[in-house]
């Protein structure tokens, strides 16, 4: 696709809000020393982020829809720039946690009104092209932000890091003023249409695959640093190799689900979560060897976001002709994955069990997540059966 500078102006600001979500799991360890609290207590912080977006995203997609939306955009990275730089100057944990709340309102309405404009910059042949694009900037933030913010955490101190995505957020409002037209809102929005659909089952089913999906992923990620530290005795070096590795993990993942997802959205699941299951399994007994946890990183990478793909088009196609909210709803419902995922480790460590037993947790979250798809696809077969009939 030919480069639009709009579009890679919201990429900026997607690279920054990855950036800001998944940073604190690789600077866990050094937030809780300097702060003084355990490192479950410092999980928290992601977990206050992720219930921050399941809470704003319908907050500020109901609230905003009359509003135009390059105005918005701006406004949402407005909210991101206050939340890093209060958290920039935290000087103790509360402070940091309430950083966290606001920061996190911006995330999911950024991400759905980011991608209808995206979409709306471009032919129709290429909107999923453009919708990409913008989503690669957070694939970027997974392969080398958050990297080198856990980098810049052991050497600089975390406060710096969120110094520097303050300023990332203040060039993102800059490059989204210049950059992308004026576009009004959507007249024709019909909300009470967008919150009735919530309550389908169809769509609630969905809602429930996608937290049930990205808490097996945080269940470990979250705790990956202080695993790699003291199962693998892993230095600095390595664990910020293991992240990027990840990252690039992460990226292929998102291109295999959507390529396989056109396919067969519950086949493509099927897939993921039984190799998700398998590879924490293995990694739960692998973690304490370099080599071996190389190789399950990266592939653990792949298997957790091959599924992002496939779990958005089936709440959008669940959703059908109101999507907007639903789709919204569905970046909370994985972040709300995110906060039981970072909730769940951190309660088997703060209960003793080990870190093996953390992956052996994700497992299990993953393991449920296949065992519901199953059971979906079963019940629409007996359906198609009693039809036809």
């Amino acid at each position: 696709m030919k480069l639009n500078p709009a579009i890679l102006a919201l990429a900026v600001g997607a690279f920054g809000i990855g950036v800001t979500e998944f940073a604190p799991m690789g600077m866990l360890p050094v937030i809780a020393t300097d702060l003084g609290v355990s490192i479950p207590t410092a999980g928290l912080l992601i977990s206050a982020y992720a219930v921050g977006v399941l809470i704003g995203a319908p907050l500020m997609t109901l609230t905003t829809a009359r509003v135009p939306r390059r105005t918005l955009l701006i406004a949402l990275m407005a909210i991101f720039t206050i939340g890093n730089l209060l958290a920039a100057l935290s000087g103790s944990y509360t402070t940091l946690l309430i950083a966290r709340v606001v920061t996190s309102f911006n995330h999911g309405a950024f991400f759905g009104v980011g991608s209808v404009v995206a979409a709306r910059l471009v032919p129709a042949d290429r909107r999923a092209g453009a919708v990409a694009t913008m989503f690669m900037g957070l694939t970027i933030a997974n392969v080398g932000g958050v990297p080198l913010a856990a980098w810049a955490a052991e050497a600089f101190g975390w406060r710096t890091v969120f110094w520097a995505i303050t300023g990332l957020g203040v060039l993102a409002m800059a490059a989204l003023r210049f950059a992308v037209p004026v576009i009004p809102a959507d007249a024709d929005s019909d909300m009470r249409a967008e919150l009735r659909v919530l309550v389908h089952g169809p769509v609630l089913v969905a809602l429930l695959l996608t937290v049930i999906g990205s808490s097996a992923m945080f269940t470990v990620f979250t705790y990956i640093v202080p695993i790699l530290q003291t199962q693998a005795h892993a230095s600095t070096g390595f664990v910020t190799a293991m992240l990027v590795l990840y990252g690039l993990g992460l990226t292929v993942g998102n291109w295999l689900g959507g390529r396989y997802g056109d396919r067969s959205v519950d086949g493509t699941l099927i897939v993921t979560l039984g190799g998700l299951v398998a590879l924490l399994v293995v990694f739960a007994g692998a973690m304490a060897w370099p080599v071996p946890v190389a190789v399950l990183i990266f592939l653990w990478g792949v298997a957790s976001f091959a599924l992002v793909p496939p779990l958005q088009m089936r709440v959008m196609a669940a959703a059908g002709d109101a999507p907007n909210l639903a789709s919204a709803m569905n970046i909370g419902a994985f972040n709300l994955g995110n906060a039981v995922g970072a909730a769940l480790g951190g309660a088997v460590i703060g209960a003793g069990m080990g870190y093996p037993a953390v992956s052996i947790a994700g497992a299990v979250m993953a393991g449920s997540g296949l065992a519901l798809v199953l059971l979906l696809r079963l019940q629409a077969g007996r359906a198609r059966l009693a039809t036809a009939g």
